[in-house]
């Protein structure tokens, strides 16, 4: 729509400029009273270009803002594509699992039907298990936040190696203090006993790991980028530290 009108303003001015050169050649009349309205003519022909030309700078300035705001859109894009390309690049490996649903049958009870039939064996009630507190992946959002000092040249996808390993330890050592101490063997009776003398009063409703069960569950080595990492884990709010008796205790936040 504006560039419709854009031309025609041009071609309205060409025809303007045009009837001009050709009245300017008949100005030696001007000495002739008889032929002043030709003069006025001509005089009000270049008023009338002049605000042409004055509606031509005006849509020249809108065009321009257009050109600044499509650019500025295409600016925006160029950017949602580059976070989307990054958030597809960086999708986590491991997702949590929706929780399972379960629906409840209700009990149709006939007409000639007075009393629910006794089950022939009831079946003991399965033990409720335990919930296992495990540290939650850190997500893209999180890592681009961590300061670039603390990173260095650690990677997403490091990070949330030793998240998994550090859940694995904690698994493996509370699943050895939910069993019944009689059902452990001597090995895992030792392990069993290291777990309580380990625990303080700091540590009460805690899920926590020492060293020793990082080495004991897990295959990470406890080196210079490990405790990098335990610092970004710090930094994320993911693990804590609770020391003590010697000990430094990586509670799950």
């Amino acid at each position: 729509m504006a560039s419709s009108s854009l031309e025609d303003l041009y071609l309205q001015m060409n025809m303007k400029i045009s009837n001009i050169k050709k009245l300017l050649l008949l100005r030696d009349i001007g000495e002739d009273h008889s032929r002043k309205p030709v003069l006025r003519k001509i005089q009000n022909e270049v008023i009338f270009v002049h605000d042409l030309l004055n509606k031509m700078e005006s849509q020249f300035k809108q065009q321009e803002k257009l050109k600044d705001a499509l650019k500025e859109l295409q600016k925006a894009a160029g950017r949602d594509q580059k976070e989307a390309q990054h958030l597809f690049e960086h999708i986590p490996r491991y997702l949590p699992k929706p929780p399972k649903s379960c629906s409840v049958v209700p009990t149709v009870i006939h007409k000639d039907q007075t009393k629910a039939e006794e089950p022939k064996s009831e079946k003991k009630p399965a033990k409720e298990k335990k919930p296992i507190k495990e540290a939650a992946l850190i997500t893209t959002e999180e890592f681009e936040s961590v300061p670039l000092y603390m990173k260095g040249r650690i990677t997403y996808d490091q990070i949330n190696a030793v998240v998994q390993e550090i859940n694995k330890a904690v698994v493996g050592k509370y699943r050895i203090l939910y069993q019944p101490l009689k059902s452990l063997n001597s090995q895992l009776r030792s392990l069993y006993h290291r777990f309580i003398e380990e625990e303080t009063k700091d540590t009460k409703g805690v899920f926590f790991i020492v060293e020793d069960d990082i080495k004991e569950f897990t295959q990470l080595k406890l080196d210079k980028r490990f405790q990098s990492i335990l610092s970004i884990l710090r930094h994320c709010q993911r693990v804590r530290e609770i020391r003590g008796s010697g000990l430094i205790r990586y509670a799950i936040c």
